[in-house]
């Protein structure tokens, strides 16, 4: 039993590893929640160090506990939050809905480690956990985490995305490709036009996660238990909120009404919402990568992307496109996560939301993969695709569809028996409506051509 020392909470004595920096309540949670093997994140981990840290300073500065105690807390919390002791949070996701294993897993740790630092007893709940609730300690926990890793890795990593297909796009303005819908021949588009719209997905999730941010950056803090604020200084929710936007350099500002914010999710079931819109635009492009580099002989061959890996263990010079196919599944993922968030989201049971932990992973884990992914396609998939262009203008010579540009010449009804015939016969449609119509071939040439096409308007 040396390895192991004892520890007592209100329900009495048990056993916790002897070097653990947590304690008793810590302990009950890792016997009773044996569950996923999956402790809570690390942004999530650094959240509670934040707040543990900015709620000691402010009841510090409200005279209501000892300056050295508040200080040994505050260096101990903000070790926390920068992660020097993450081995010490060993609460898995799936616990007690409020996360009060994982609010007291911080005030355990962080007490343990301010004793050390101030020589004297720092309490967990009496001291670290002044002012404070695991009812609002979590739910402001969900939200610091989720807009500090947005504003600092998702955005930025959604910005570079953007970034480089625009720079794609610039440098292909000009090369047409025939469009496609249904996946079937259609007009001409030039592959800058394509990427531009893959460009505007992103920009526009950007947008979208913009405007959702300042809703997250409302803190529910100095709510406490049930929102009536007990045991919480009256002033203590905005200076928290004032105090940890300083520190943070982010706008977190004190919620109107902390009792929407302890019973409700909907900020969090929010920005899931927009982070699922991103993963549809992630997955939209990736499908499109792959469908343009399929073949190389069998397929559309438009584009090959930079070979990474061998593709097969069978197939000898097999090359697949590896990273849209990651990028599609980190979508799928998403999609998935979101929808527990969403089912979560419903788990406001009166005066507090029950499924909170698992709300905290699904949110953090998506802004971590979509950030990922973000980097990965742009760098890795679209900066360095190169363009087949002999399969484009081959594809462009024998479509069909371009006697669409003829319709004010000569009628959609003649434009569509060209146009069989032209597949019938798989020969390109200019030698067929060359033969078909009384339209002379140079002013084929001028009307049918795929480049003037892909400007739009009224064929002259």
């Amino acid at each position: 039993m040396s390895e192991f020392r004892t520890e007592k909470d209100s329900m009495g004595e048990l056993h916790v590893p002897a070097d653990a920096l947590y304690g008793a309540q810590t302990q009950r949670a890792v016997e009773n929640f044996p569950v996923s093997g999956i402790a809570m994140s690390r942004p999530f981990i650094r959240a509670l160090g934040l707040i543990k840290a900015t709620a000691a300073e402010v009841n510090r500065d409200l005279g209501l506990m000892e300056p050295a105690v508040a200080d040994a807390i505050v260096a101990a919390a903000t070790a926390v939050a920068e992660g020097e002791y993450d081995a010490h949070f060993p609460v898995d996701v799936f616990q007690t809905g409020s996360g009060t294993s994982s609010n007291m897993n911080a005030n355990e740790v962080i007490a343990h480690l301010a004793s050390r630092q101030a020589g004297m007893t720092v309490h967990a709940n009496d001291h670290v956990n002044m002012g404070q609730s695991s009812n609002d300690v979590i739910p402001t926990a969900i939200h610091v985490s989720a807009a500090l890793e947005c504003r600092q890795r998702l955005l930025p990593a959604l910005e570079h995305l953007q970034q480089v297909i625009e720079a794609k796009a610039g440098e292909l303005a000009d090369v047409a490709k025939t469009g496609r819908t249904h996946l079937m021949d259609a007009m001409p588009v030039t592959l800058g036009q394509e990427l531009g719209g893959w460009a505007a997905q992103i920009s526009s999730s950007r947008q979208r996660l913009a405007d959702t941010l300042p809703r997250v950056e409302a803190l529910a803090q100095g709510g406490t238990a049930v929102g009536t604020g007990i045991n919480a200084h009256p002033d203590f929710a905005s200076r928290f909120a004032t105090r940890l936007a300083d520190r943070t350099g982010l706008g977190f500002h004190a919620m109107d009404d902390t009792f929407y914010g302890l019973s409700s999710q909907d900020t969090a079931v929010e920005l899931s919402g927009q982070l699922r819109t991103a993963a549809v635009a992630i997955m939209k492009i990736a499908n499109d990568l792959r469908w343009m580099n399929s073949g190389p002989l069998a397929g559309l061959g438009e584009i090959s992307l930079p070979a990474l890996q061998p593709g097969s263990s069978i197939m000898p010079g097999k090359v697949n496109p590896v990273i849209p196919e990651s990028a599609a599944m980190v979508a799928a993922q998403v999609m998935g996560n979101d929808t527990t968030v969403t089912v979560a989201g419903q788990s406001g049971n009166f005066q507090l939301n029950v499924m909170l932990p698992v709300i905290a992973h699904n949110v953090l884990q998506s802004i971590d993969l979509l950030s990922n992914t973000a980097l990965l396609l742009g760098d890795q998939a679209i900066a360095g695709f190169a363009v087949n262009r002999a399969n484009l203008d081959d594809a462009l010579a024998r479509n069909p569809i371009l006697v669409t540009a003829l319709n004010s010449v000569i009628g959609y009804e003649l434009g569509a028996k060209v146009a069989k015939r032209a597949y019938a016969e798989g020969r390109p449609v200019l030698d067929v409506a060359e033969e078909m119509t009384d339209v002379g071939r140079a002013e084929l040439e001028r009307i049918m051509d795929p480049r003037a096409l892909t400007r739009g308007g009224i064929p002259e």
